[in-house]
């Protein structure tokens, strides 16, 4: 699944995001095939939630970005509600950590570095892929990758234009930590308002 792992420096961080920084590296560390994999939680304007994995593809101060295709149904939620939830599950290391904020596409330049980043494999499957419309049979898409395939030959294969990226901007950082008995530690910073935005922290009951 993963093309470029999510990287942000962590020393000049604010507090949660060099804290959300470390446990990455620290589950990267770990035989977890895909430390950077999310649940991103979205609901359109009928209030429904729908939930599915998505991959972290980078992250600093501004918040947490991933890439799909504006045509899928999140994107669809989202230019509903630009608000979304994610949540990382490290096993291995027993933590947890929740995010909540409103979204905000990325810039042009932003997606156009990380399309060109992709193995060629994705490239030509963010073209070919009519990403959650109804699909006939699977020959039918195995069919599309060729066609496109051919389009490109050995060229440069350009970002679709129905393909970006969004960021979801923090408002809510929670720190969950599994301890015995099911005391677990659960850490929630809060963001205050400020330029820089300031955090606050306190902890909750498990």
């Amino acid at each position: 699944m993963s093309d470029r792992p999510a990287d942000a420096g962590t020393a000049e961080l604010a507090e949660p995001f060099r804290r959300f920084g470390e446990l990455l590296e620290q589950a990267r560390a770990t035989d977890l095939p895909e430390p950077t994999a999310m649940a991103l939680g979205t609901a359109g304007a009928d209030g429904r939630p729908s939930v599915r994995m998505v991959l972290l593809k980078g992250f600093d101060e501004r918040g947490f970005v991933f890439y799909t295709n504006l045509e899928s149904r999140k994107a669809a939620q989202l230019a509903d509600n630009a608000h979304a939830a994610l949540c990382f599950h490290w096993q291995p290391l027993e933590v947890q950590v929740r995010v909540e904020g409103a979204v905000q596409p990325v810039s042009a330049d932003e997606a156009d570095e990380y399309y060109a980043s992709r193995a060629r494999g994705s490239r030509i499957g963010a073209w070919a892929s009519r990403q959650s419309t109804q699909l006939d049979s699977y020959d039918t898409l195995v069919q599309r990758v060729r066609e496109y395939e051919d389009k490109f030959g050995e060229g440069d294969i350009p970002r679709p234009p129905f393909w970006s990226g969004f960021r979801v901007v923090p408002e809510r950082i929670e720190f969950w930590f599994g301890r015995p008995s099911r005391l677990h530690e659960r850490e929630l910073y809060l963001r205050a308002d400020g330029d820089p935005p300031r955090w606050t922290r306190e902890l909750l009951y498990p």
